[in-house]
């Protein structure tokens, strides 16, 4: 442990010391917002991000790709926007 701190000089220390504080703070600081998601939470969050990459996948296919990589996308965005809606429907019921 003394080598480590003979290699830093003190302002490297106190550097990693206050970086160490504002992490710690940071989880201490957001751990209610974590604890709050349940499950319903979880599923809802999921849904939108799905809902995200399924619309942007399918602009992906309509305005990027124009010849058969976009049917692939097209698909892929359609078959993110069926998960989302599972995703939404088990809202409440897990």
């Amino acid at each position: 442990m003394s080598l480590l701190f003979s290699c830093l000089n003190i302002c490297d220390i106190c550097y990693l010391l206050w970086f160490r504080e504002i992490v710690l703070d940071f989880f201490i600081q957001y751990k209610i917002l974590i604890m709050a998601m349940n499950k319903n939470t979880v599923l809802g969050w999921a849904t939108l991000i799905m809902i995200f990459m399924g619309v942007l996948l399918i602009v992906l296919a309509i305005f990027k790709y124009d010849e058969i990589a976009g049917y692939g996308f097209g698909a892929v965005g359609l078959g993110f926007f069926a998960n989302a809606w599972v995703f939404n429907a088990l809202k409440g019921r897990v």
